[in-house]
């Protein structure tokens, strides 16, 4: 069950929708397929193909790291079968749309970041939307924090390299 502490995401959450408001085209849709902890596949209500959506503003472990069945498996319990409001527009490299996603109002990126599913991910060294949230969940020890082994995805990468 998605549960927010809506005191931590004040201040989250009034720059997230000025943010949205204004560079993001919004559409709802069932989200079909949950590969990891931050991308997900969503079939659009209004029709057409399904979109694999990247979650913009965090970083989960890939599935064979450490915390990485646990990542997808949050973002599972949380999404799969789940009526979703998708706010992007860009897509990267891999083709995935980059987006925010949000389910009954609340943002799903803050919540996977703020219960220790992922760590907040800035952009060309600004920081990231969710790092007030990070700080709670290491403070409190929450998820990957407590987990010793975790590392960001990215390090995990460059040492050995993807899962397949």
């Amino acid at each position: 069950m998605l549960t927010l502490s809506a005191r931590p995401l004040n201040r989250l959450v009034v720059v997230a929708c000025w943010w949205l408001s204004t560079s993001a085209l919004a559409w709802q849709g069932m989200v079909t397929h949950v590969s990891d902890g931050d991308t997900v596949w969503v079939q659009p209500l209004q029709g057409g193909e399904v979109q694999k959506i990247r979650l913009l503003g965090l970083d989960a472990p890939e599935v064979c790291q450490a915390w990485g069945p646990q990542s997808r498996e949050a973002l599972h319990g949380v999404l799969q079968g789940q009526l979703v409001e998708v706010q992007g527009r860009y897509r990267d490299t891999y083709g995935r749309l980059l987006a925010n996603i949000s389910r009954q109002g609340h943002d799903v990126g803050a919540w996977m970041v703020a219960q220790g599913h992922a760590w907040s991910s800035g952009y060309q060294r600004r920081a990231g939307p969710y790092d007030a949230l990070q700080l709670q969940a290491q403070s409190q020890h929450l998820g990957l924090f407590a987990d010793g082994r975790a590392v960001l995805p990215r390090v995990f990468r460059k040492r050995f390299g993807g899962c397949h």
